[in-house]
């Protein structure tokens, strides 16, 4: 059982990750579900619509919307799956490679203005060892 002190951190943390990542998802372009969807075909490579749709945790009719509007902004492209002929794969276009790349230096770009702006060089500092450790936490 976590102490007081420790779960008090947890709820602070997480509201404060909510926060943040909200504010950061503000300078998105393009949509937040399908900023996800092309991050997960950049990490992970081509998948079928019914993985992408399990890996985001949505309806696989919810992700074949989503895919199918990506598509028509040519930013993924469908190819038929090597093994069954009754499914494609999706994969992240040149074109949806480049606008992932430009979300992400937003976003990157953003965060990185308001840290020089807001914290001192300590406090710079210490963020970046909280980083660190919230990826431990992270790979837990």
């Amino acid at each position: 059982m976590p102490t007081p002190e420790s779960a008090a951190v947890a709820v602070e943390l997480r509201t404060a990750m909510g926060r943040l990542t909200r504010r950061v998802q503000h300078e998105d372009r393009i949509p937040h579900g399908q900023v996800a969807v092309l991050g997960v075909l950049d990490r992970d490579g081509a998948m079928t619509t019914s993985d992408l749709a399990a890996d985001q945790r949505v309806r696989p009719q919810s992700m074949a919307r989503a895919v199918g509007l990506l598509a028509e902004q040519g930013l993924v492209t469908r190819r038929p799956h090597p093994t069954d002929g009754r499914k494609s794969l999706v994969e992240l276009s040149p074109a949806g490679r480049a606008a992932l790349e430009t979300e992400r230096g937003r976003r990157a770009g953003w965060l990185a203005q308001a840290i020089e702006r807001e914290l001192t060089t300590q406090e710079r500092e210490l963020l970046a060892r909280g980083a660190t450790l919230m990826e431990r936490l992270a790979a837990h």
